[in-house]
């Protein structure tokens, strides 16, 4: 997968830049490749349309797709563990809900994930080819409008690629906007300005999201997405250099409406009363 980022310096002294969206991605089933959008739909409280909607089971779970609740990402097949998924191309298909994965360039399987028999049909590959590496039968989880997200609430995760190149500085060399799988990427912010958004209200496009809480970051960006090799240690770095390993924020939509590659990000002003 190319990624394309265009990044922009920050206009000096400016205490609240304008920012505009560089691309667009959502990811189906978590732990598998991610989907570039050029635009999306956002609704008040929800993630992007079937971000996260799937999960697999690594092993018996307890999750129960009548009753979903949150559960830890340990769960399930996870890039933080299990970085030979990045090895894997998928596309979801919203209208048919078909998974198609291919693997060393060619398809390997596909199958419906809101049906039985294609879920078993891509389970049955997983157990094959990954025999071995799963401390379970993999099994295909769906809740309906559940998310499989690492946090309990339903958000859009958001990367400043300014900071992305403030981290290939720290490590040097250079570093995939992919391996952090964001769903908003964001240039023309200086680097580390989205921790001082906390609370604050976006207007990107006609929707509009509220920061609500910085990404606390683990060992899946590690995991070259291109690669599938853990060649980095970037968690670590952020750690031994600013006693955090946060990079990027979380928001909640809180004011539907399209959101399109390119558009303007501004933060909205604070009523005065």
């Amino acid at each position: 997968m190319i990624f394309e980022s265009h990044l922009a310096a920050a206009p000096g002294g400016n205490t609240n830049p304008q920012g505009s969206i560089d691309s667009i991605y959502r990811y189906p089933v978590k732990g598998l490749s991610p989907e570039p959008l050029p635009h999306v739909a956002l609704s008040v409280g929800q993630t992007l349309p079937a971000d996260r909607r799937y999960a697999i089971e690594n092993g018996p779970s307890g999750f129960d797709p009548a009753q979903p609740q949150w559960m830890s990402k340990a769960h399930f097949l996870m890039l933080q563990r299990d970085e030979w998924l990045a090895g894997l191309r998928t596309h979801f298909d919203d209208a048919s809900h078909i998974l198609a994965i291919r693997d060393g360039g060619k398809e390997a399987v596909r199958g419906d994930l809101e049906t039985a028999a294609g879920r078993a049909t891509i389970e049955q590959f997983l157990s094959t080819r990954f025999a071995g590496r799963l401390k379970g039968p993999p099994k295909i989880l769906s809740g309906g409008g559940h998310s499989f997200s690492d946090v309990a609430r339903k958000v859009v995760s958001i990367i400043n690629l300014n900071t992305l190149q403030a981290i290939e500085n720290l490590v040097g060399q250079p570093v995939h906007p992919l391996r952090f799988r964001a769903n908003l990427y964001l240039r023309g912010w200086p680097a580390w300005h989205e921790f001082e958004l906390l609370g604050q209200t976006l207007i990107a496009g006609d929707a509009r999201l509220k920061v609500v809480k910085r990404i606390t970051r683990c060992a899946a960006i590690d995991v070259d997405p291109d690669t599938a090799a853990r060649d980095l240690a970037i968690p670590q770095t952020l750690q031994r250099r600013f006693g955090h390993g946060d990079c990027g924020v979380y928001a909640e939509v809180i004011a539907g409406g399209n959101v399109t590659e390119g558009d303007k990000v501004m933060i909205e002003a604070p009523t005065l009363l």
